[in-house]
């Protein structure tokens, strides 16, 4: 691996190019799809607005987490985006996504030209893993406005190449998410979702194209029995529950989510969501059952605008 002969310093690294793209309404559809909408029930009126226009709709409602998928189409792979680090290597079947967390500034509408524009948020050195945040805003191209933001924060085991005389490197531009507490009390809330067999397959179509989430070959070399679920997808899941039960059925009211990803969901587990309702801020946990024990995935929030 590769030494540094100097202190590195993500902020002198600019990403130059700023991937324009457009989505529509179909693709807003095909992502409520691999999130679960409308599996239970093909007519459901509390979902049928994210994937069609029933009854006189104008538009397709957006779901908060579509946000999560316009970071997938920046030009810079994480492993292109990484290597602007000199000296900082990394093999891509040993990644784990271990956090994610969007702001969503405006309304996301059911079709638009995104302009993306790419930055290391920040970078610490762990000693035998590197975590790396790459925060991404999406601006409307027309108006100019940013419309979201995403950061996305990896752990890369075995990647280093930090000087060993430095003192263990740590940069970020914004403070830290404090870890979040679950309630020592019953949630508000708790909903029970079922994954299909080809959930990730299905997800793969919102372009996320690792194939830790499709190859069964590249799934046993990174440590698992098979394809596992992306955590984003497992996310979408969740946020669409809040959405339901806190939300009134109003994506619109979703501000601010932040999850933290404890373990790997494979596709055809039930999502067993718990929900703690407080104000404006929803805490909550997901559990899969493994042996007959619940085992919690993923926990975190989600920042709501006024319900009242």
């Amino acid at each position: 691996m590769a030494k540094m002969t100097t202190l590195i310093d993500p902020r002198s690294f600019k990403f130059t190019d700023k991937t324009v793209f457009s989505y529509e309404e179909s693709h807003v559809a095909q992502y409520a799809l691999a999130i679960g909408a409308c599996s239970k029930d093909a007519v459901d009126e509390g979902e049928l607005k994210y994937v069609c226009r029933p009854d006189g709709q104008t538009s397709i409602e957006v779901l908060a987490t579509f946000a999560a998928t316009l970071p997938y189409q920046n030009k810079q792979t994480l492993k292109q985006a990484v290597e602007v680090v000199p000296g900082l290597r990394f093999d891509p079947k040993l990644v784990l996504y271990s956090q994610h967390f969007m702001e969503i500034y405006k309304p996301l509408p059911s079709e638009c030209w995104i302009q993306n524009e790419l930055e290391i948020a920040s970078m610490q050195d762990k000693g035998s893993y590197t975590i790396i945040e790459l925060q991404t805003n999406s601006r409307d191209k027309d108006s100019g406005e940013v419309l979201c933001m995403n950061r996305s924060s990896f752990l890369l085991r075995g990647a280093t190449g930090f000087p060993k005389s430095s003192r263990p490197y740590s940069y970020s531009n914004h403070p830290p998410v404090k870890p979040v507490k679950i309630p020592n009390y019953e949630p508000d809330f708790v909903h029970k979702d079922t994954t299909i067999k080809s959930q990730a397959l299905i997800y793969r179509q919102c372009g996320e194209y690792n194939p830790l989430y499709s190859d069964p070959k590249v799934a046993r070399e990174a440590g698992f029995d098979r394809p596992i679920l992306p955590g984003l997808c497992t996310l979408g899941f969740v946020v669409r529950a809040i959405t339901k039960f806190c939300c009134k059925g109003k994506p619109t009211l979703v501000k601010r989510i932040f999850g933290e990803f404890i373990r790997s969901v494979y596709p055809g587990e039930a999502l067993i969501t718990e929900m703690w309702l407080t104000n404006t801020k929803v805490i909550y946990q997901t559990k899969v059952k493994r042996e007959n024990t619940d085992k919690v995935v993923l926990s975190g929030y989600v920042i709501l605008k006024d319900i009242r």
